[in-house]
Protein backbone atom coordinates (compact mmCIF):
# COMPACT_ATOMS: atom_id res chain seq x y z
CA UNK A 1 0.00 0.00 0.00
CA UNK A 2 0.94 3.68 -0.42
CA UNK A 3 -0.10 6.59 1.39
CA UNK A 4 -0.12 10.01 -0.27
CA UNK A 5 -0.17 13.07 1.05
CA UNK A 6 -0.83 16.52 -0.15
CA UNK A 7 -0.05 19.79 0.31
CA UNK A 8 -3.02 22.23 -0.10
CA UNK A 9 -3.49 25.95 -0.63
CA UNK A 10 -7.35 27.59 -0.02
CA UNK A 11 -9.16 25.28 2.12
CA UNK A 12 -10.95 27.44 4.76
CA UNK A 13 -13.84 25.42 5.96
CA UNK A 14 -15.20 22.34 6.34
CA UNK A 15 -16.77 22.38 2.70
CA UNK A 16 -13.57 22.87 1.63
CA UNK A 17 -12.26 19.87 3.18
CA UNK A 18 -15.46 17.68 1.57
CA UNK A 19 -14.65 19.12 -1.86
CA UNK A 20 -11.07 18.39 -1.96
CA UNK A 21 -11.70 14.74 -0.45
CA UNK A 22 -14.44 14.81 -3.55
CA UNK A 23 -12.08 15.24 -6.05
CA UNK A 24 -9.52 12.84 -4.61
CA UNK A 25 -12.14 10.16 -4.94
CA UNK A 26 -12.78 11.19 -8.27
CA UNK A 27 -9.03 11.33 -9.70
CA UNK A 28 -8.19 7.83 -7.76
CA UNK A 29 -11.41 5.52 -7.38
CA UNK A 30 -9.56 3.15 -5.55
CA UNK A 31 -8.60 5.70 -2.62
CA UNK A 32 -9.23 4.29 0.65
CA UNK A 33 -9.08 6.86 4.25
CA UNK A 34 -9.30 10.24 2.29
CA UNK A 35 -8.75 12.59 4.68
CA UNK A 36 -8.25 16.41 4.46
CA UNK A 37 -7.54 19.18 7.25
CA UNK A 38 -7.80 23.22 6.80
CA UNK A 39 -5.74 23.83 9.95
CA UNK A 40 -2.24 21.47 8.13
CA UNK A 41 -3.48 22.24 5.12
CA UNK A 42 -2.74 19.12 3.73
CA UNK A 43 -4.81 15.94 2.61
CA UNK A 44 -3.75 12.42 2.54
CA UNK A 45 -5.43 8.56 1.59
CA UNK A 46 -4.27 5.37 0.73
CA UNK A 47 -3.87 3.29 -2.74
CA UNK A 48 -2.85 -0.58 -3.51
CA UNK A 49 -0.71 0.72 -6.48
CA UNK A 50 1.44 4.55 -6.47
CA UNK A 51 -0.32 7.91 -8.15
CA UNK A 52 0.43 9.74 -10.77
CA UNK A 53 1.36 13.30 -8.61
CA UNK A 54 0.52 15.16 -12.12
CA UNK A 55 -2.43 14.23 -12.32
CA UNK A 56 -3.77 14.42 -9.11
CA UNK A 57 -1.96 18.11 -9.02
CA UNK A 58 -4.30 18.95 -11.89
CA UNK A 59 -7.57 17.55 -10.86
CA UNK A 60 -7.05 19.89 -7.31
CA UNK A 61 -6.02 22.58 -9.09
CA UNK A 62 -9.38 22.31 -11.24
CA UNK A 63 -11.05 22.41 -8.18
CA UNK A 64 -9.65 26.18 -7.34
CA UNK A 65 -7.65 25.16 -4.85
CA UNK A 66 -3.75 25.27 -5.22
CA UNK A 67 -1.70 21.68 -4.89
CA UNK A 68 1.88 22.78 -4.28
CA UNK A 69 3.31 19.35 -3.33
CA UNK A 70 2.70 15.20 -3.74
CA UNK A 71 4.44 13.01 -1.99
CA UNK A 72 4.00 9.19 -1.56
CA UNK A 73 5.49 6.65 0.64
CA UNK A 74 5.16 2.30 1.23
CA UNK A 75 2.57 2.55 4.23
CA UNK A 76 2.49 -0.59 5.95
CA UNK A 77 -1.01 -1.30 8.30
CA UNK A 78 -0.62 -0.75 12.10
CA UNK A 79 -1.14 -3.66 14.49
CA UNK A 80 -2.62 -2.87 18.12
CA UNK A 81 -0.29 -5.88 18.90
CA UNK A 82 2.54 -4.97 17.62
CA UNK A 83 2.71 -7.55 15.39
Amino acid sequence: MFKTTLAIEGMMCGMCEAHICDAIRKAVPGAKKVVASRGKKEASFLTEEAVNPESLKSAINATGYECTAVSSEPYEKKSWFGR
